[in-house]
């Protein structure tokens, strides 16, 4: 899988060099380039916004800057490439859940826009989506500084899920928002801890038994914790 980012912050990406992700750039199981937006302006103070049409508060990222950074990326061709995802995190954008990631996953080549200010001028999206697929993605309801942060969870959720990334591949099974539920509760040794004891099942040796229970565990801890996640037969 080949990624690019496009930042005003490339050093905030350093964290792509560490743990997993920088076992899998190593390996070349995953390719990964940073772009500077700035690199892509034409003014002494390296400009990349302006105020905003209509008036408001903030600035708006211009589309010059942004127009030639996915051009670099994306080549001169003029037809949509079907092979790229190009992705901008954005409160405005759909919610990044666990099937996003995996849809994604498959991707041969994805390229994250990272926004700031108010925004990226809607023009850049617009043009985009004739070069190449466009996705506006929010982790949430909740607004951040930047697109980089939001980058960033985004790849580590997508690229974990590549084959080859996780060294035992069952472990991504039962996670958490696999088919729709939270993971149960997880216990290692001493069996008592501060008073505190291991579920007796899971000591038991009875895998079928262990594994109902764990079944139970995600069904109760979802209703508890996130009940929209679940149809509502569930909820009775």
């Amino acid at each position: 899988m080949r990624i690019d980012i496009v930042t005003i912050f490339p050093e905030f990406f350093s964290v792509l060099d560490v743990s997993l992700l920088g076992k899998a750039r190593q390996s070349g199981l995953i390719d990964v380039a940073v772009h500077d937006l700035r690199d892509h302006t034409h003014d002494r103070h390296r400009t990349v916004d302006d105020t905003p049409y209509g008036g408001g508060a903030g600035m708006v990222m211009k589309p010059e800057p942004w127009g030639e950074a996915i051009d670099s990326i994306l080549g001169d061709g003029g037809d949509a490439e079907t092979e790229t995802t190009v992705v901008f995190p954005s409160p405005a954008g759909e919610l990044f859940t666990q099937a996003t990631a995996r849809e994604l996953a498959t991707a041969r080549h994805l390229v994250f826009g990272c926004g700031r200010y108010e925004g990226i001028d809607q023009r850049v999206f617009e043009h985009t989506a004739t070069r190449a697929r466009v996705r506006l993605l929010s982790l949430g309801d909740y607004v951040l500084n930047g697109g980089e942060v939001a980058t960033m969870a985004m790849i580590e959720a997508i690229t974990r899920l590549v084959p080859g990334m996780v060294g035992n591949p069952e472990s991504l099974v039962e996670e958490s928002h696999e088919e729709g539920l939270l993971e149960y509760p997880s216990y290692t040794k001493p069996a008592s801890w501060r008073g505190l004891e291991v579920p007796p099942v899971l000591l038991s040796g009875n895998h079928a038994a262990i594994a109902a229970w764990r079944y139970e565990q995600r069904v109760e801890r979802t209703r508890r914790v996130r009940p929209e996640l679940l149809p509502p037969p569930a909820l009775d």
